[in-house]
């Protein structure tokens, strides 16, 4: 594994109750279905408000970017995230 460098994205979810999530990961596919069919690996916040999907990934350095990129969205509004979205905005 050494020398391997892995991509991290932050990624947005849109649920099936219209809030949306905002999370981390290595493999947006793998985290998706682990948000939709995991109960083990998916967030708690998800499991109650499936079927949920992709609405937004953004690719990262490192990790340390992606946590702080995600800090940042976290902390919008509601419209300030709808208007990232739509966008497409990955900064």
């Amino acid at each position: 594994m050494s020398g391997e460098l892995t991509s991290w994205y932050v990624y947005i979810l849109r649920c099936a109750d219209d809030s949306l999530y905002t999370g981390v990961t290595t493999d947006t596919v793998r985290r998706l279905n682990e948000h939709n069919f995991d109960d083990r690996l998916g967030a708690k916040y998800t499991r109650p408000r499936r079927p949920v999907s992709l609405v937004y990934q953004q690719a990262c350095a490192n990790r340390s970017a992606a946590c702080k990129r995600e800090a940042e969205i976290k902390k919008m509004s509601r419209p300030a995230k709808l208007k990232l979205l739509q966008r497409g905005d990955a900064q």
